[in-house]
């Protein structure tokens, strides 16, 4: 089943100029004729760059999103198992894209990629630089987009959208196409947007805070983490901004209303006691795998409400490791997290070591 776009309307008369034709074949410009009224075929006409890489030729061009509305459909795999490829739409995604449209602010300059159907009648007159093709809710099957053209259709603005646009494809190539597109590109780490996000000026004030904490960790000479950070990357050995906000945001409850500065000072004295802790087994280095500093951090409650009770909040290198040292010493090397061990488990078990001396051993290698 091909899903098209409802509620499409016709593109605007400055967006595209409307043409009667049924001839598949390229034609001089000139024996096109410009539409009387709407009782034949309506033909959309837009300026258009003819494009050869490879083995392969495409047209690249600006349509209305209104034009992409009523021409644009997807075959869902699911409805279609044996020729669909396509990914079932987000709803909420298409919405959040209308709405990014619709603030005033929103420019989504990526390409969409169609593939022109039987249905489109698509030519390309040279000489013009002009492509033409019918107003058919299946003229052009969405390669990549799918989101971006549902979600221009929710927005109450029309936009001019960058298209690029494939003729006579196999339903075999459009797969490979599809494949292509989706594989062979990289997304952005999400520690280079967090990065971004700050430059960009839209962090929020408990995303301020973490992006301060780490900054703190990275660069502070007192560190306990210094040179074990990678603030923009993931990378192996480090501890990326990624897992370090993840971390912290498990027990942002602890430091609600603190200054950067403070909640960087008791942490970094925390993960001194822990570091010391680990040290005993000569295994100092392991605070890098993300399961056990998450479990640890995630531990940072329990040990700082036992330094609380103990010595009024005093939450020095000391006190710490008088709740940290015998809990470390439970422990055996062999007792450290494989590294599928996952944090919340890890963490349960700590808690539970902490509090009764319990062996991890018995239940990691039961």
């Amino acid at each position: 089943m091909v899903d098209s776009i409802d509620g499409a309307l016709a593109p605007d008369a400055d967006r595209a100029r409307l043409l009667e034709s049924d001839a598949e074949a390229e034609r001089p410009a000139a024996a096109a004729a410009p539409v009387a009224d709407d009782s034949g075929p309506r033909l959309v006409c837009a300026p258009a760059l003819q494009v050869t890489q490879g083995k392969r030729r495409f047209y690249s061009l600006v349509l209305p999103s209104r034009v992409l509305a009523a021409t644009c459909a997807v075959e869902a795999r699911l409805e279609n198992p044996i020729d669909g490829f396509q990914r079932l739409l987000d709803k909420k995604r298409a919405r959040e894209i209308a709405d990014y449209i619709d603030c005033g602010f929103g420019s989504v300059p990526s390409a969409i990629i169609l593939s022109a159907q039987p249905a489109a009648e698509l030519r390309f007159d040279k000489r013009t630089g002009e492509l033409t093709f019918r107003m058919d809710k299946r003229s052009f099957l969405i390669i990549d987009g799918q989101h971006r053209v549902f979600g221009f259709n929710l927005a109450e603005k029309s936009v001019d959208a960058p298209v690029v646009v494939y003729n006579k494809l196999t339903r075999a190539q459009e797969c490979q196409l599809f494949m292509d597109i989706n594989t062979k590109q990289r997304p952005v780490p999400p520690e280079l947007l967090l990065d971004i996000r700050r430059l960009s000026e839209t962090e929020s004030e408990a995303e301020a805070l973490l992006h301060n904490v780490f900054d703190l960790f990275a660069n502070e000479a007192d560190s306990v983490l210094a040179g074990l950070l990678s603030p923009s990357e993931r990378r192996k050995g480090k501890i990326s901004r990624v897992t370090f906000n993840s971390a912290l945001k498990s027990i942002d409850g602890a430091f609600v209303d603190a200054e950067a500065a403070d909640v960087y000072r008791v942490l970094n004295t925390y993960l001194q006691a822990c570091l010391n802790g680990l040290g005993m087994h000569g295994v100092a280095g392991n605070i890098v795998n993300p399961a056990l500093f998450k479990a640890l951090i995630l531990l940072f409650a329990n040990v700082a409400e036992r330094v609380a009770d103990r010595h009024g909040g005093k939450y020095t290198l000391h006190n710490f490791e008088e709740v940290l040292a015998p809990f470390f010493r439970k422990l055996k090397k062999s007792d450290l997290p494989k590294p599928t061990t996952g944090h919340l488990a890890l963490y349960e078990f700590y808690r539970k070591a902490l509090s009764s001396g319990f062996s991890l051993k018995q239940w990691l290698f039961a």
